[in-house]
């Protein structure tokens, strides 16, 4: 999977794009075809760094971020928040709504 990963005021190195990579996987467990995968990463005036993941799939986008003082732990929040999204998305089908229709039904045979 190629993912775009941008840097502000931060060099991208090999284990940042490993890490993003690796949790970017992590997520094809829900059988959603992830498309165009990006991240940026920037640093904050406040010494801080911003994490920010935008990921497109078939019915919408997931769109996370997060800024922490380590860039570990913005990167971990941001996909925890990315798969609460994707878990929503895919069971949105399944979710019971109710319908008056079936209410009226039932008076009706009564």
């Amino acid at each position: 999977m190629t993912v775009e990963i941008t840097g502000k005021g931060i060099t991208i190195t090999p284990a940042i794009r490993e890490r993003v990579e690796a949790r970017l996987e992590k997520l094809e467990k829900w059988h959603v075809p992830l498309i165009n995968p990006r991240a940026i990463i920037s640093k904050e005036p406040t010494n801080r760094v911003r994490f920010e993941c935008k990921v497109a799939i078939p019915n919408g986008q997931l769109i996370a971020s997060e800024s922490d003082e380590e860039l570990q732990n913005a990167i971990h929040a941001v996909f925890q928040k990315l798969e609460r999204q994707l878990n929503k998305q895919s069971h949105k089908p399944d979710a019971r709504r109710a319908t008056h229709h079936e209410q009226e039904l039932i008076e009706e045979e009564a």
